[in-house]
């Protein structure tokens, strides 16, 4: 496929670029793509001769520079028009949602149906007068009309959803945690902002930290942490025991590259030592992270998913009634772009549910900015898309959320990641970070299939996996997303 652009695309514009691709299936996950710009043209390559979605980053007024998809394209020699498409895509979606939702007796004012139709019009005059300048100018508008519009509906189905809920609950009983650091971090003011903000925690099982040496265990930072939380009365998951990433794994497991059995040994060991001295104390347990792309013990997806069920087996051998998690990263699928996988994260996520290992939840892992390991930043309206859509397994989810307040180098961060992948309103600043918590918060909350959400971390200032994606900064003051988190627990949550 081949798309014309706009002329005088600034040199930031066409390396972004480059991260388009196209996607497809059930799912609508990407397959693998190789984009290249060229003579004024985005191309698109791959080997999956099916038709599909344009996905690609493109600059939105007043939203940022977000990931947007277009319609269902087929192969043709003749190139389509990127804006258009995308346009084309954006009040597809805007229109196909509105009319799910009203059917479900979601009440829309007619103000926001006019919005819904003037990006509708502004669209069919962009079709109409292609190509053209004329033609980018009336799609860039139907662009940021269909935004606006996405961005109305949504904080009106986030309203009325609230509304309804607290009529049979007036406090919901869904979590709001922070997936807490060292002991140090809950020393004077940050405990006391962290038990006004949330009503949960998670203690992190970094394993390279409990099992620095093989066979040779640290467990006082944790056993304070569970301690901590006990005393505050505040719910307790953990996890998760295995992030597949190489700032989690320890540096000996690595010399057990693509040995499966040792490595499922090793393992099922490690799950049952940390399970057995924290039964009683911990039910809700993430077993694993980024299973579903891992790629640094070089081991396959099917490998991935035996180990996975292998897991699950260890820990309920200890205490069969534990509520067991398994994480999903990147659950857009970006890395799918770039590599040859078999099965999406959705996909991923469904044969695990299948496999019988009766999972508590899945719980989705949404780092919008960061990269390679985060996602794109992306609307509201596509937030709503992903959540419904991981729903559809049955399965109660929780989502970990975070975005960055600063696009600098964090040296406490995990070395190989950044920030940089998009960005949401005018960039990365403590202010956009407090605004963007408020409103993905709020819409992770109020939906009923969503038992908790998570925040990354808690201060920037000790290690972490994220990057300035802290409630605290790197000199320990509070950040402004502390007090949007706050306002959703005393608007809504026990």
């Amino acid at each position: 496929m081949s798309f014309l652009l706009p002329e005088g695309l600034d040199r930031e514009a066409v390396r972004e670029l480059e991260r388009a691709c196209v996607a497809g299936g059930p799912d609508n996950m990407p397959w693998p793509t190789d984009a290249r710009i060229d003579a004024g043209q985005l191309v698109l390559q791959r080997d999956v001769e099916e038709s599909g979605s344009l996905v690609a980053p493109w600059d939105v007024d007043g939203f940022g520079r977000l990931m947007g998809t277009s319609g269902t394209l087929i192969d043709r020699p003749a190139p389509y028009h990127f804006l258009v498409e995308l346009a084309r895509g954006k009040v597809n979606q805007l229109r196909c949602q509105a009319a799910d939702w009203q059917m479900q007796g979601m009440y829309v004012p007619p103000a926001l149906k006019q919005h819904i139709l003037d990006a509708s019009l502004a669209f069919g005059r962009a079709v109409t007068r292609a190509p053209g300048d004329e033609a980018v100018a009336q799609a860039q508008t139907a662009l940021n009309s269909g935004y606006r519009s996405a961005e109305e509906m949504v904080l009106l189905y986030i309203e009325q959803m609230f509304q309804a809920r607290h009529q049979r609950q007036p406090r919901l009983d869904t979590s709001l945690a922070c997936r807490l650091g060292t002991a140090s971090d809950l020393q004077g003011p940050q405990a006391a902002v962290l038990t006004q903000t949330c009503n949960g925690v998670v203690v992190p099982f970094v394993w390279s930290e409990i099992e620095p040496t093989e066979g040779d265990y640290a467990w006082h930072v944790h056993d304070a942490l569970v301690s901590w939380a006990e005393e505050e009365k505040l719910s307790v998951a953990a996890g998760p025991l295995i992030d597949f990433s190489t700032w989690q794994l320890p540096a000996w497991l690595l010399n057990w590259k693509r040995d499966l059995s040792t490595l499922a040994a090793i393992m099922c060991d490690y799950v049952e030592q940390v399970v057995t001295r924290y039964r009683g104390r911990i039910r809700a347990w993430q077993l694993t992270n980024a299973s579903n792309c891992a790629t640094v013990l070089s081991l396959g997806e099917d490998e991935l998913l035996w180990l996975t069920v292998r897991l699950a087996e260890a820990a309920r051998q200890v205490d069969p009634n534990l509520a067991l998690a398994v994480g999903i990263a990147q659950p857009w699928g970006e890395y799918m772009a770039t590599e040859d996988r078999t099965h999406s994260p959705f996909i991923f996520a469904d044969t695990l549910v299948r496999s019988g290992i009766n999972l508590g939840y899945l719980e989705l892992e949404i780092i919008m900015g960061v990269s390679p390991r985060g996602s794109y930043c992306r609307d509201l309206l596509e937030m709503n898309r992903l959540a419904d859509l991981y729903s559809l397994l049955g399965v109660p989810l929780r989502v970990t959320i975070g975005y960055p307040s600063s696009d600098a180098p964090d040296p406490n961060a995990a070395p190989e990641l950044s920030v940089g992948a998009g960005r949401w309103r005018k960039g990365y600043t403590p202010e956009v970070q407090a605004e963007w918590a408020n409103w993905f918060g709020a819409l992770a909350l109020c939906k009923p299939g969503v038992r908790g959400v998570i925040w990354p971390h808690l201060t920037d200032s000790a290690a972490h996996q994220f990057p300035h994606c802290g409630l605290f900064d790197a000199a320990d003051n509070p950040k402004p997303v502390i007090q949007s988190l706050q306002r959703l627990r005393e608007n809504h949550l026990r």
